[in-house]
């Protein structure tokens, strides 16, 4: 089983549960640097491994008025803002294959989103960087497929891969985690990620944006964690309620810390050595 270096993180099972956190979108540059500082906070006190999570460009809202982001240039120089004043790694989406080598150039994951996660070309540009890429497994796809993934990047060069969960399409606006999934994106030899707060969602479930049923978020990271996640994704906001994106599904910040405690609890029960 591989293990990923981001900075001096290690991602894998024999190494300490990881998190992948932050707002969904950039929404300025105060409210990142406030954001990240309040999450800083939180995981220093716990020791716990971060990795800064948010996005410059959100290119599959739901409607053509929706806030997007800031765009590729103004968020990746906010990404850089956020990890050279509080020295933690980043990571951010990315949708087209000439925003790649930029985005390499200051994240240091490269993220696939869903919807994107069989995109050949996408891939290929992604695993040339040489920086570790986390992929979503599309919301369409079957677990055992995300290892046409993995040949794809590895093909391209990648040395560094997260295979990432985040529930699967159940009828009409809904999505259902099987757990299973993590265990057979395992069996690829690469770590894998639980996506606890995407999972939530029902997308397109309010018109024109995704809807979203946060209360489950803490039921899920947990199963998660139980079932062998190397690490969680958690969009999390200080006031999801104005959140410009994804306002249903982030967990509030105010509750982030009773869930990591929880989370490493469990982590550290399911290894411990008996």
């Amino acid at each position: 089983m591989h293990t990923v270096q981001v900075g001096k993180i290690t991602i894998g099972a024999d190494a300490p549960l990881s998190f992948m956190i932050g707002p969904c979108v950039i929404e300025s540059e105060e409210h990142s640097i406030m954001s990240c500082g309040k999450i800083v906070e939180i995981t220093e006190k716990l020791n716990v491994p971060f990795i800064f999570k948010s996005s410059f460009d959100k290119a599959n809202r739901s409607s053509i008025h929706s806030f997007r982001g800031p765009g590729l240039q103004e968020g990746l120089r906010i990404l850089k803002k956020v990890k050279e004043t509080f020295n933690v790694p980043v990571v951010t989406d990315i949708h087209l294959p000439e925003q790649a080598a930029p985005a390499a150039e200051v994240c240091d994951i490269l993220q696939i989103p869903a919807f994107l996660s069989r995109q050949t070309d996408l891939l290929e540009a992604a695993g040339r960087t040489g920086r570790v890429v986390s992929v979503k497994k599309g919301q369409f796809m079957s677990p055992w497929e995300m290892g046409n993934v993995v040949e794809k990047l590895i093909e391209s060069g990648c040395k560094g891969i997260i295979l990432v969960d985040r529930g699967a399409t159940f009828g009409y606006q809904n999505l259902v985690s099987d757990m299973r999934a993590i265990a057979i994106m395992h069996k690829f030899g690469w770590p894998v990620c639980f996506d606890a707060t995407h999972s939530v969602q029902l997308p397109g479930g309010e018109g024109k944006t995704s809807g979203g049923q946060r209360e489950f978020i803490p039921l899920l990271a947990r199963a998660a964690v139980a079932s062998g996640a190397d690490c969680v994704f958690l969009e999390a906001h200080p006031n999801p309620k104005e959140a410009l994106s994804d306002a249903s599904s982030q967990l509030p910040l105010e509750e982030l810390s009773e869930l990591l405690e929880r989370l490493l609890m469990i982590r550290k029960a399911i290894t411990a050595k008996i």
